[in-house]
């Protein structure tokens, strides 16, 4: 029986407590603890805004000032100023195609010597690769010694006069003929003018470099049998290469012709100064990137094509209101900031963003130099908003002042006197000054 007794106070004492919660939860009929916390804010005389908040924009809120340094609000102001940006590509360094050499076979012959080079080997103007026959070089050779010495037997008879004179001239023209003809089957003009100095005919040709550079193609080994068109060398002059890197399709501009920049090989401590080529950015659809050209000058040939190195390039960028990054606020594909309106007001509003560089975002749109904005907290702030548009049952509904493309709530323009009719529609203003401009001449912001 005493267990029964004890068991039921235990009942009666919980039950008690639990009605005792729900009364004190429920406060005044008909006011929700939410609604009880709000008319407690607003009864603050401390805080207390006179600005009414049917008149602002939807989903402006009102926080106090305890509860913005609680929750860690803090506000900055927007800016305009110019940003100068250090780009950091990856660049690619190539040879300079004005500047390669390909050492094609113009006849169909053998190779009968090769010289102790290979790929990436150093080579100077004129010095020889290799040697090659081909009996097309017969007739023209012996024509060359035939001329030759028939000038030769004309000029040992003495006196050059009359005729002779003339069968001189005639000598050297077809002497220029023969040399050209040797040059155009391959011959260099070293070899050509050691045969006329020693009047002997040279079996082999040889294959000379036409510059100081490096072999980046070689195609050739003793005994080897090649046709005419067959690449026999490819030799780069690199004193002076290209450093190709890849951009986004939005940097171009930021990469003008003329622009300096410092090119550094990693893990070594080299610089070379870089400037951007005039030629236009080439566009990779592999990649999606656009390749920019960069020129450099290449002291001692340290840099070799298909060597990576590091490119940094200082951009300045017009003036542009810039804010801080963690003030903009994205979902999906709105971007807002909020405004603060003083006396615990923060308006929301939607803007349109440029470039992201060091913590910094540009605003292209929607907001203007000197406007004071929530750069802390404004998540919380973000929420407020979204449960006080939820609970009104409506969504931003607002227009944009045609002068300054910024959004206008419709409420607040029309009890301040910033609505225009033109052409049979109406337009709202941010300020008066806008209002006035747009009065003086529409037809200058309409075709915007």
């Amino acid at each position: 029986m005493k267990r029964t007794l004890y068991f039921l106070a235990i009942l009666a004492t919980a039950a008690t407590a639990f009605l005792a919660g729900s009364l004190y939860d429920r406060g005044p009929a008909g006011v929700s603890p939410a609604g009880r916390q709000q008319t407690a804010v607003n009864q603050n005389p401390a805080w207390q805004s006179e600005a009414d908040l049917a008149d602002m924009p939807p989903g402006t809120v009102a926080i106090s000032p305890e509860r913005q340094q609680t929750v860690g609000i803090r506000v900055g102001q927007a800016e305009k100023k110019t940003f100068t940006h250090t780009v950091r590509l990856l660049g690619r360094v190539a040879a300079d195609e004005t500047r390669t050499y390909f050492i094609n076979a113009t006849i169909d012959g053998w190779v009968t010597q090769t010289m102790p080079n290979t790929t990436g080997s150093f080579v100077r103007k004129d010095e020889t690769l290799a040697a090659f026959y081909s009996s097309e070089f017969l007739s023209a050779g012996q024509a060359l010694l035939f001329a030759l010495s028939s000038m030769d037997r004309v000029r040992a008879t003495g006196k050059e006069a009359g005729f002779q004179k003339e069968q001189i001239t005639q000598f050297k023209i077809n002497l220029q003929q023969y040399k050209d003809s040797l040059r155009n089957l391959g011959m260099g003009v070293l070899q050509i003018e050691e045969m006329i100095r020693t009047r002997k005919y040279m079996e082999n040709v040889n294959v000379t470099s036409p510059t100081d550079g490096i072999i980046l193609v070689r195609n050739v080994s003793l005994g080897q049998r090649f046709e005419k068109g067959t690449e026999l060398y490819r030799i780069a002059d690199i004193s002076r290469v290209w450093l190709l890197a890849d951009i986004y399709e939005t940097e171009p501009e930021a990469f003008r012709p003329g622009t300096e920049a410092r090119v550094t090989l990693p893990y070594q401590k080299k610089a070379y100064a870089a400037k951007v080529s005039d030629v236009l950015p080439v566009f990779d659809p592999a990649t999606r990137t656009l390749k920019v050209r960069l020129e450099t000058e290449n002291p001692g040939f340290v840099l070799r094509p298909d060597m990576f190195v590091d490119v940094e390039l200082p951009v300045t960028y017009a003036p542009a209101v810039m804010v801080s990054s963690d003030a903009v606020i994205y979902s999906g594909m709105r971007k807002t900031v909020f405004i603060d309106r003083g006396n615990g007001m923060f308006e929301p509003r939607e803007v349109k963003t440029g470039r992201r560089m060091a913590g910094q975002v540009e605003i292209v749109e929607g907001l203007n130099e000197g406007e004071k904005i929530v750069i802390s907290g404004n998540f919380l702030v973000d929420s407020e908003s979204k449960l006080s548009l939820a609970a009104s049952g409506m969504q931003p509904m607002l227009e944009q002042d045609p002068v300054c493309g910024q959004e206008v709530s419709p409420r607040q323009a029309e009890k301040q006197g910033r609505r225009v009719a033109y052409g049979g529609k109406s337009y709202l203003f941010c300020s008066d000054a806008h209002r006035q401009q747009f009065e003086r001449d529409p037809e200058q912001y309409l075709k915007k």
